[in-house]
């Protein structure tokens, strides 16, 4: 052609314009160049002609070297001649054809928790913008990295928690990916296949209950600083982060009530007799913003403070080591459901949903549901 874009002091030579400046790759196959008025790199198109003659075209974006721009758009018109679909297809389009599908198929439920996925997560992310042929492992497992609560008030079972519907996510999305795959729109699922869901974490830790023996070694074992925030977790079934955060001005006496702040926000609870006298002993003569519950050397709890010792005591108490702080939690909400207390309340007492509570905690609901019917003489 008359005009040659393969070094960079040719390119700069070149009269601005709109129409691309073109360099043939191969038959059937070209590289643009477009001149911008103002200074700096400018823009690069690649063109390909199908089978019926028509030319097809793909912005390919900014690239200083000649070499990396055909790079490009060789990769692109390879993809077209093996069959794969020449426009420009974005992830967020690929999971709403994804989900039209599945409308289509009559398969209504999954296609409604499809959508709701993709909508917290793709639909308005970054990743949604991506055109699916530039999708890159790293920008899947980055998605799936950032689905992780990992913040300082997260313990283990929360990430545990987090990354099994991370995995969730992740089969959800492989599966709309997969489809524009075979829908050819894209040409290879080498920027998703190899990206693995996360080990061991589809199910809740074993042995996460402690009776009341086990709960009375704990105490015994711990420390006096961590004895005192073992014991508020078992009364609350709060979040450990949410007990490290509290002031003393958090306990209203006169109501018998706490108000927590967490990851859910701040709320209001009652708590039982024996829970206000604890508050009530542990906060005496502290002023209002003074951490209720802190460290022997009068800092906030945290996990780091708190993991090394708790693991200590579970050691020295012979528990189970699957027992981690979250146990505790999960031991008083255990307790509350057993107790026959409805959801809704257990819910709003732990500061989570009642859709959780069911779903982790249903099968105890039925147990006291059975108790209950067994003392009912039916014949």
């Amino acid at each position: 052609m008359a005009n040659t874009i393969d070094s960079k002091n040719k390119r700069d030579r070149l009269a601005p314009r709109r129409e691309p400046y073109w360099e043939l790759l191969k038959k059937g196959a070209a590289i643009g160049y477009r001149r911008l008025e103002s200074d700096g790199e400018g823009t690069w198109i690649a063109r390909w002609r199908d089978d019926e003659g028509k030319q097809k075209y793909r912005a390919l974006g900014n690239f200083k070297e000649f070499d990396d721009a055909a790079k490009a758009a060789r990769a692109w018109v390879t993809a077209c001649e093996q069959g794969a679909s020449p426009k420009v297809t974005t992830v967020k389009e690929v999971c709403e054809t994804y989900v039209d599908a599945l409308k289509a198929e009559g398969r209504t439920s999954t296609a409604k928790d499809a959508e709701g996925r993709f909508s917290r997560l793709v639909y308005e992310a970054t990743i949604g913008k991506l055109a699916i042929d530039k999708l890159k492992t790293s920008n899947v497992q980055k998605w799936m990295n950032d689905q992780i609560d990992d913040d300082d008030e997260a313990d283990e079972e929360d990430i545990r928690r987090s990354k099994d519907t991370a995995n969730r996510n992740l089969a959800t999305f492989k599966a709309a990916l997969n489809l524009a795959l075979n829908n050819r729109l894209v040409a290879t699922d080498a920027g998703w296949k190899t990206v693995k869901a996360f080990p061991k974490v589809g199910a809740r830790r074993k042995d996460a209950f402690l009776g009341m023996e086990q709960r009375t070694a704990l105490m015994k074992a711990c420390p006096d600083d961590l004895k005192l925030l073992v014991k508020a977790m078992l009364l609350t079934g709060a979040r450990p982060g949410e007990l490290a955060t509290l002031n003393a001005s958090d306990f209203d006496k006169r109501l018998g009530c706490l108000t927590l702040k967490g990851k859910t926000g701040a709320r209001t609870v009652a708590i039982s007799t024996a829970a206000a006298a604890f508050f009530a002993e542990v906060g005496k003569d502290k002023i209002a913003a003074a951490p209720m519950l802190a460290t022997s050397y009068g800092q906030r709890w945290n996990k780091d403070s708190w993991k090394k010792i708790f693991k200590e005591a579970v050691d020295a108490a012979k528990l189970p080591s699957a027992v981690v702080m979250y146990s505790l939690r999960h031991t008083a909400i255990s307790e509350m459901i057993l107790a026959g207390m409805d959801s809704f309340i257990v819910a709003k007492l732990a500061g989570t949903s009642v859709a959780m509570i069911e779903a982790n905690y249903g099968h105890l609901k039925h147990s006291v549901v059975t108790a209950k019917l067994d003392a009912v003489a039916m014949l």
